[in-house]
């Protein structure tokens, strides 16, 4: 499908561009969060004849969304979460939960602006991406921990805090000795094959020997 975009996209263009982009991501994602038009001929002219009014409203978000960067970048959250000795969490902490600490931390945001790349389910200090705008973005610490307290230490000691890491030990050994038990048979039918060699090696050499010695008995 081919869209016309109403500000920049990363990795998609700049305002103005026509680019061509999946339907399901047209359908889903630019069109109903007003990134973009359809570009048809109707709307090519519409958005030329708006251009000039566009781009000054973008300037007026990007200048809104800096603003707001200045508060957010660097700002740590604590989230707080039930979580094993491991420090693995009963569940994970989503974009929702990030946006609401950051919001009781005094900065709103939306949670369509955090961005996770990957699911937090353990203890500990995140760095979190929010894309306050499409080009302006912020980072944010996101403190996960058991309790306000533990927050509190974690955040004065730069990682996380409480977590017994000789269960994390036991689980790196358990594999070690499960990977180790799938690999034994392999090795000990390798080391017979190897054993076994010679002795073929040698039967193989007789039988060639008389098969050149037609007087051998």
């Amino acid at each position: 499908m081919d869209v016309i975009l109403l500000e920049r996209v990363e990795k998609l263009g700049q305002m103005g561009d026509v680019v061509t982009v999946k339907p399901g991501f047209a359908r889903n994602y630019l069109l109903p969060r007003k990134k973009a038009l359809r570009a048809t001929k109707n709307n090519l002219a519409v958005f030329e004849g708006q251009r000039t009014q566009l781009e000054a409203e973008n300037l007026d978000r990007k200048t809104e969304a800096e603003k707001v960067a200045v508060k957010v970048d660097g700002l740590t959250v604590p989230v707080i979460r039930a979580a094993g000795e491991s420090g693995q969490l009963y569940g994970s902490v989503t974009a929702r939960d990030i946006a609401e600490a950051v919001i009781e931390a005094g900065v709103t945001i939306s949670r369509q602006q955090v961005v996770l790349d990957r699911a937090l389910k353990t203890l500990g200090l995140e760095k979190v991406r929010i894309s306050l705008h499409a080009e302006v973005d912020a980072t944010v610490i996101v403190n996960i921990a058991r309790s306000s307290d533990e927050a509190e230490q974690q955040a004065s000691l730069g990682r996380a805090v409480g977590v017994d890491e000789s269960d994390l030990d036991e689980q790196d050994e358990d594999e070690l000795d499960s990977l180790m038990a799938e690999v034994a048979p392999e090795a000990e039918a390798g080391a017979e094959s190897a054993e076994d060699a010679p002795e073929a090696a040698a039967g193989d050499a007789e039988e060639a020997a008389e098969d050149a010695d037609p007087t051998a008995s």
